[in-house]
């Protein structure tokens, strides 16, 4: 009798403060019949303690599982008598860490309960529980969910503030967090200066603000906080180079493409691009006329010359493509053949696409020339990896290609300089002007624009250049945060949404 004792105090060491007196299976579940322990309880009201037993009250709460089955477990507890004149007549005791007021489960199972919920919320929880013999709806979930304490709000020094969307292109939302601990802060329901500038405001103490290049952020920081250090995101930084970068490639195509002997397209696309170019030099003054998206007009116009707007052609695979030669020999042949007549040769072929398809094909000139050797994005990606990661190769290829004229010898000089600003040091201010100035000096309209952007937020791209704090950390918190939405299938309200943030 003593190791039955000795197994039932190890099974159900979480009721060790209540008094087991019969451990029943009832096949499916196990019940557990306890009592609470004789001595006195103390009054939740006035604190006096009292052993006066005026009745007694049977509690059932569900405990952990045990050998995958439901543990029920039945607890007589005693209504005391209060002896405090004047106080509630009689009171039930309580047994903090076992039994919780108004609570139909203990204290552990509802530790396990809300880990399981805090991962995985309504469904999904609610069928991992029921597998752990610890069954609870959906509803109930969400509600034992939204039961857990929050953190307790306080106000760190250095914060990290982003967007994100609660749903694309319509609604946002903004989180805070400590960009030292990476602990969430708080999560606003939108993106509005206005918004921002209340949360700062009731939390003074901020001393550091990462944020990414948005405007509107930096808006809401200088008016509540204008002694406050902003922080711009390097990643961001070096992407924007990057966008900058790719342009220029693209804009220099027609003197890198002539060292490797790559064709420039000069089709029906090039004779347009060419003639829309000279209209939009002629109409700069009057661009509407034109009816072109204003950033299509921007980019013609940033073009001194024509030629920079001719690309090396980049082809995808196609349908096409094994009967390339085909297509060569028929129309060397006889220039004027009917796209049709090609296109019911091929298919007897084997071609199983359509006629647009090869219309589009021949008047991209692919019938005409070979695919180019590389792509411009390819060219700038090589130009904006670390040296030491490219191969022996790419590097002798990179080093003909940027000396193809002065401009692409000016971009690489400047891509590598700036990268090494991205290494937070104290002189990197210094450094910073220098590298506009070299910029502003070279014939690069794309690097001006991206330059004249670090102008318009030159404190904060100085302090993200020496200082060791960024936006990083709050990135990650949005990546987990767009995974907890998809797990919940985009249904969420933005307080159920918000609590698992904050959770996390």
């Amino acid at each position: 009798m003593r190791n039955v004792n000795e197994l039932v105090r190890t099974v159900f060491s979480g009721l060790s403060p209540l008094v087991v007196e019969d451990v029943a299976d009832e096949g499916e579940r196990i019940v557990v019949r306890a009592r609470t322990p004789q001595g006195t309880a103390v009054c939740p009201v006035c604190g006096v303690p009292s052993g006066r037993v005026h009745g007694f009250h049977l509690r059932t709460v569900a405990d952990v599982p045990v050998d995958g089955r439901q543990v029920v477990v039945c607890v007589r507890v005693r209504r005391l008598v209060c002896p405090t004149s004047g106080c509630r007549q009689t009171f039930r005791e309580q047994m903090p860490g076992v039994l919780e007021r108004y609570q139909r489960r203990t204290a552990r199972l509802t530790r396990q309960v809300n880990a399981v919920v805090k991962e995985l919320a309504g469904r999904a929880g609610s069928r991992l529980l029921a597998i752990l013999a610890a069954g609870l709806s959906r509803h109930t979930a969400l509600r034992a969910l939204l039961r857990i304490p929050l953190p307790t709000g306080r106000t760190p020094r250095v914060i990290g503030v982003d967007d994100f969307a609660l749903r694309r292109r319509h609604r946002y939302a903004t989180v805070v967090i400590d960009a030292e601990t990476h602990e969430r802060i708080d999560v606003l329901p939108d993106r509005t200066a206005d918004t921002l500038e209340a949360w700062l405001r009731e939390h003074p103490g901020v001393e550091v603000v990462c944020r990414d290049g948005s405007a509107t952020y930096a808006e809401a920081i200088r008016r509540a906080l204008p002694n406050a250090v902003q922080v711009t995101d390097r990643w961001h930084l070096w992407h924007n180079l990057c966008e900058a970068a790719l342009s220029e490639v693209k804009a220099h195509s027609s003197c890198w493409a002539a060292v490797l002997d790559a064709p420039i397209y000069d089709g029906p696309r090039a004779q347009t691009t060419l003639e829309r170019w000279h209209q939009v030099h002629g109409l700069l003054e009057c661009a509407r006329r034109l009816q072109l998206a204003l950033n299509t007009v921007k980019r013609y116009a940033r073009a001194d010359r024509p030629e920079r707007m001719l690309r090396v052609p980049k082809y995808r695979a196609s349908l096409v493509d094994p009967y390339r030669e085909h297509l060569r020999k028929r129309r060397a042949e006889d220039p004027a053949v009917p796209v049709k007549d090609l296109f019911e040769e091929i298919k007897a072929l084997g071609f199983t696409g359509c006629l647009n398809l090869l219309h589009k094909y021949i008047n991209q000139g692919r019938a005409d020339t070979d695919r180019s050797h590389i792509s411009p994005r390819r060219l700038a990606r090589m130009m904006l990896t670390r040296p030491d990661n490219l191969k022996t190769e790419h590097q002798d290829l990179l080093v003909r290609l940027t000396a193809a004229c002065p401009e692409m010898t000016q971009l690489a000089a400047a891509i590598g300089n700036f990268a090494q600003l991205l290494m937070p040091r104290a002189g990197n201010a210094d450094g910073l002007a220098r590298w506009t100035v070299q910029v502003r000096a070279a014939d690069l309209p794309h690097l001006n624009a991206f330059a004249r952007g670090l102008e318009r937020d030159r404190d904060a791209v100085i302090a993200a250049l020496t200082l060791p704090y960024s936006n990083g950390p709050t990135e990650g918190v949005n990546t987990k945060t767009k995974r907890i939405a998809r797990q919940m299938h985009g249904r969420a309200g933005f307080t159920l949404l918000r609590h698992r943030i904050l959770l996390g």
